[in-house]
Formats: structure tokens, C-alpha cells, sequence
């Protein structure tokens, strides 16, 4: 099976948050999520490979003690629709008694943040925090789970753009679309 171009989507696609906008809510994130940790550290884990663009972005603009691991799981390998969680890799750093704060590109429905989430609670973590760009709000998501900081909401369309793939395709591109 071929997948679909990228360019072909991009024609068809709303600009949802330009480069600008999502820079300004990233800064805006970093300083809420600073003032929370104020007078702690905590241990930066960034969800591999949505999160990578946001994360490296967000982490400088945080005014606080971290120490960077990441963690890949997925449910989607190359698909728009979820499957069974499949761990590619956990971090290495200890979470016993530690403040997590979990990064990611996109707070949809859930499951797999859930997951990575009770996943650190159960290796023994104090606190998990969630930060995501952007968040769906649709009545779908894991009941309890919400963003503890969020840049964006996005429209309940299929979205990519600045770390969301299409078809793999796209993580890098500057703004987030919608078809």
C-alpha cells in the first residue's frame, strides 16, 4: 500500500496555529511549568517521536532543575488509528519518589499517555505531570486524564504538523494543519 502525499494534504488542510502562535504558547508553558517547580527538580520525559520537536523547544524555556530522559511507546506505527501500546523503549533514570513531567506533541483520546503515565506511577514516581502542545477536546479522552499544561486546543479533525506525523510524514513542518 502507497501512503498519500504529504503535498496533496497540505492543499486540502486548514492552518490551524502558525509558527508564531505555537512559539508564544510554548514560552507561556515553560513559564507556568517553572513557577510549578519551583524549588525542586524533576525528571523530563519526552514521548518519542511525536514529542521531540515540542520538547527540545519547550525545555529552554523552562527556569528549573531537570534531568532529560525520554520514553517511545505507540499505538499507531505509521497508522491513524490505535492499536495494542507497543514499548520501544524506557528510560533509564530512576522515578522512585520523583516529580515526572511527561511531554508530548498531543493529547487526543489518551490511551497511550495514560499508559507511559500509570507505567511511571507504578516504578514508583511521586508526581506525574502531563505537558502537551495540544489538546482535543471531544468527551472521548481516558476518564481523569487531562493536561496539566497545554499550549493549544486543536479542532477534533485529523491534525499534524510541528511533531504530529501524516502518514510519517510532516513532524517537521512549522505550523499545525487539519483536514
Amino acid at each position: 500500500m502507497s501512503r498519500p502525499e504529504l503535498a496533496e494534504a497540505l492543499e486540502k488542510a486548514d492552518l490551524i496555529h502558525d509558527h508564531d502562535a505555537l512559539r508564544s504558547a510554548i514560552a507561556r508553558m515553560g513559564q507556568e511549568i517553572g513557577k510549578t517547580l519551583t524549588g525542586s527538580s524533576a525528571i523530563y520525559l519526552s514521548i518519542m517521536q511525536g514529542g521531540l520537536i515540542f520538547a527540545g523547544q519547550l525545555a529552554t524555556e523552562i527556569d528549573a532543575l531537570l534531568e532529560f530522559d525520554y520514553v517511545h511507546a505507540t499505538r499507531f506505527r505509521g497508522t491513524t488509528t490505535g492499536g495494542e501500546l507497543k514499548w520501544k523503549r524506557r528510560p533509564d533514570l530512576s522515578l522512585a519518589g520523583r516529580t515526572v513531567l511527561l511531554v508530548d506533541d498531543i493529547l487526543d483520546e489518551g490511551h497511550t499517555l495514560n499508559a507511559i503515565r500509570e507505567w511511571c506511577y507504578a516504578e514508583g514516581a511521586a508526581k506525574v505531570l502531563l505537558a502537551v502542545l495540544c489538546e482535543k477536546r471531544h468527551g472521548r479522552t481516558v476518564p481523569g486524564l487531562a493536561g496539566d499544561f497545554v499550549g493549544v486546543e486543536v479542532p477534533d479533525r485529523y491534525v499534524f504538523g510541528y511533531g504530529m506525523d501524516y502518514y510519517e510524514q510532516g513532524r517537521n513542518l512549522p505550523g499545525i494543519y487539519a483536514l
